[in-house]
């Protein structure tokens, strides 16, 4: 997503200006992108959510499914707009992003040099004449602070469900040019062993606030055939069809982020 990411410095960026963003060409080649919990409920209703595997932080994160082949995003149009009711906000942060400052809890906000949407000339400014930060800055601190706790919130929810051993891999096979073509790497919380909880775990679930999450996740998974019908507008399936449970022969492709 990002090209050159640099902290922002009213120094060195003193006359850097953001330009509205009018569509989302920057994204065309995202076939997943990161979501938070928070966004379960409005992003079920377009979007799979599923989760992949973070093995350098030896732990779990849900994405949506954009598209069923890596580099190809089924929401961008080809005017660039976006083809659906909901923008994950991992996207629609672009062009800042939070780093950490190396001390824990505490973050700067970077801005993409490059981007198309960053200019010199045209946009709103970063900084007043004066230096000060404009309200351009303040409410990207404030959106991003509110992903912070969002993302926060998201690590806990998938420690939870990954420690009760509530994840399973999803086998997902789609029928293109009369092939069968498995997509994996991803996975799904098992209902039965959702089922299957003590009274006392399921309450638990319940106290932290982590059903609404599950069930949307869980209802999501229906969206898997707006993704083949997608698809088959794209590229000439000839069945649009998408399974859901055993291995099938056919091509993988691999759903996690390198």
């Amino acid at each position: 997503m990002f090209k050159k990411l640099v902290p922002i410095n009213k120094e060195q960026h003193a006359d850097l200006k953001v330009k509205a963003m009018d569509g989302f060409e920057f994204a065309r080649d995202f076939h997943l992108a990161s979501l938070m919990a928070h966004e379960f409920v409005r992003a079920a209703a377009v979007y799979p959510i599923v989760f992949i595997e973070d093995k350098a932080q030896d732990a779990f994160r849900p994405v949506v499914l954009l598209g069923l082949n890596e580099g190809e995003n089924l929401f961008v149009g080809a005017d660039g707009k976006w083809q659906a009711s909901y923008v994950p906000a991992i996207i629609r942060r672009y062009p800042f992003a939070l780093a950490s400052t190396g001390t824990e809890g505490q973050f700067t906000v970077c801005i993409d040099e490059d981007s198309a949407v960053v200019d010199r000339k045209e946009g709103n400014p970063l900084f007043a004449d004066d230096g000060a930060p404009t309200q351009i800055i303040d409410n990207v601190k404030r959106y991003l602070g509110e992903l912070q706790q969002m993302e926060a919130f998201t690590r806990e929810y998938c420690k939870y469900l990954a420690s009760h051993n509530l994840f399973t891999p999803l086998n997902m096979r789609v029928r293109q040019d009369e092939k069968i073509k498995n997509i994996t790497g991803c996975y799904v919380v098992n209902e039965e062993r959702l089922n299957n909880l003590s009274d006392s775990a399921f309450m638990e679930l319940r106290e932290k606030r982590y059903l609404v999450a599950i069930y949307a996740h869980l209802t999501s998974l229906s969206q898997i055939e707006r993704l083949t019908m997608l698809q088959s507008g794209v590229s000439g399936l000839t069945k649009p069809e998408a399974e859901l449970g055993a291995d099938a022969d056919g091509s993988a492709v691999d759903t996690q982020v390198h």
